[in-house]
C-alpha cells in the first residue's frame, strides 16, 4: 500500500485543499497520515475525516519585531524532531504540504529522511513558510500564472487549487429552502472570510433597502458578526458560517461578493460564479489577497474593489456592472485551464512517488 503524509494548518485555507485530495487519494489506495500543530484548527478538521492526525510543536516565524521570536524557533526544532521520529515511523513515500509554518519542520524532516515533497503555493507570491521550504521541496504547485517566475523554474507546477468535490454538486433548490427565498429572483451571496470583515458587513446592511429591490442577499459575515436587527428581514439571511450548507448557497448565487483569500477565489472559478472581490488591506497582512485580487481581474475572472475604495456607491456601481456583463466572466473562468487541480495534483503525486 503506498502511503502519504498530509500536512499544513493555521488558517482554513492551509487545510481544505488537503481534504480536497482526500476522496481521490482513497481511491487510489493510499494510506493517509497527517501532521499538524497540537491545537490548530487543522486538528478538528482533519479527525473529522478520520484521518490519523499527529501534533507536533509548532512556532511562528515573523518579518517584525516580537518576544516571541526568541523562543518560537525553539518551538520549530522541537517540531523537527519530533516530524522526524514521525516520518521514521510512519515511512511514507511522499510528503505533501499546503503550508503555514508547521508544515516547515515536517519539509525539512522529510528531506533529511529521504522521502520527496511537494508544496502548494496559494498566493501569488510564496509566504515565509514556504520560502523556507521551497528548497526541500521535489515539486512546488501554484495558483497564479505570475507565481512561477518566485519559483525555482524546475520545480514549479501551475495548478490552481484542489476544490473539495462536493461544492461541485450544490442543490440551488435546498439553497432557496435553507434562506427562505423565493424562486425567480436573483441571489448575491456575501462571503467576508471565517472571522468576517467589518467593512464588507457594515457596506453590504447599509444597502440593503436599495438592494432588496432587485436581489435577495446570502450573508456569511464570520462569528460574532449577525445583526439579531435585520433577523426578519425578507429576502436577507445571515449566517456565521456555512459548513456542509455552502455548496447549495452557491448553487443559488447568482454573483458573489468576497474577500480576495487565494481558495476562496479558485473555489469561485471552479464554479464560474460572477464575483466582487474586496481583497485585505496592506495595512492588516503582507498585501497577498490584493495580488490575487489583480491577477483574478487581469484574467478577466472578477472585479476589485480595494478596501479603502469600498462605499455604498463603489460596491452598488461594481454590482451593476457585473449584473450587465456576467456573461464576459462566466467565459473568461469557463476558458481556464485550472479547472481540473484535483487530478492535476494526483497526478504529480503518482509521478513522484513512482519515480
Amino acid at each position: 500500500m503506498k502511503k502519504i503524509v498530509l500536512t499544513g494548518g493555521g488558517t482554513a485555507g492551509h487545510v481544505t485543499p488537503n481534504i480536497a485530495l482526500l476522496p481521490r487519494l482513497k481511491e487510489l489506495g493510499y494510506e493517509i497520515h497527517y501532521i499538524g500543530s497540537y491545537d490548530g484548527m487543522e486538528k478538528k478538521l482533519i479527525e473529522q475525516c478520520n484521518i490519523p492526525y499527529y501534533g507536533i510543536s509548532s512556532g511562528k516565524l515573523r518579518r517584525y519585531f516580537d518576544w516571541k521570536n526568541f523562543s518560537d524557533p525553539f518551538k520549530v526544532l522541537k517540531g523537527y524532531g519530533q516530524a522526524r521520529s514521525i516520518l521514521k515511523k510512519l515511512k511514507p513515500d511522499i510528503v505533501f504540504s499546503k503550508g503555514g509554518f508547521v508544515s516547515v519542520p515536517v519539509i525539512l524532516a522529510a528531506k533529511r529522511r529521504k522521502i520527496p515533497a511537494i508544496i502548494h503555493e496559494s498566493d501569488l507570491t510564496p509566504g515565509l513558510a514556504n520560502k523556507l521550504a521551497i528548497p526541500n521541496a521535489s515539486k512546488v504547485c501554484c495558483n497564479f500564472p505570475e507565481t512561477l517566475q518566485y519559483l525555482p523554474k524546475d520545480k514549479a507546477v501551475l495548478t490552481g487549487s484542489p476544490i473539495r468535490k462536493e461544492l461541485l454538486s450544490g442543490n440551488r433548490d435546498r439553497g432557496l429552502s435553507i434562506c427562505g427565498f423565493q424562486d425567480g429572483k436573483p441571489v448575491i451571496m456575501v462571503i467576508g472570510g471565517s472571522s468576517g470583515a467589518r467593512c464588507i458587513n457594515e457596506t453590504v446592511r447599509s444597502l440593503l433597502p436599495d438592494l432588496l429591490k432587485t436581489y435577495q442577499i446570502v450573508h456569511l459575515c464570520g462569528k460574532g458578526n449577525l445583526d439579531r436587527t435585520l433577523e426578519h428581514t425578507k429576502g436577507y439571511a445571515q449566517l456565521e458560517y456555512a459548513n456542509k450548507e455552502l455548496r447549495d448557497l452557491f448553487a443559488l448565487a447568482d454573483l458573489v461578493v468576497s474577500r480576495a483569500g487565494a481558495n476562496a477565489i479558485c473555489e469561485l472559478l471552479a464554479l464560474r460564479k460572477p464575483n466582487i472581490l474586496i481583497p485585505l488591506s496592506r495595512k492588516a497582512g503582507r498585501g497577498d489577497q490584493i495580488l490575487n485580487a489583480e491577477s483574478f481581474e487581469r484574467q478577466g475572472y472578477s472585479l476589485v474593489i480595494e478596501e479603502e475604495n469600498l462605499s455604498n456607491a463603489t460596491l452598488a456601481e461594481a454590482i451593476r456592472r457585473l449584473e450587465k456583463e456576467r456573461g464576459t466572466y462566466i467565459h473568461a473562468m469557463s476558458k481556464s485551464q485550472q479547472l481540473n487541480s484535483v487530478e492535476t495534483i494526483i497526478q504529480l503525486i503518482e509521478d513522484t512517488v513512482k519515480q
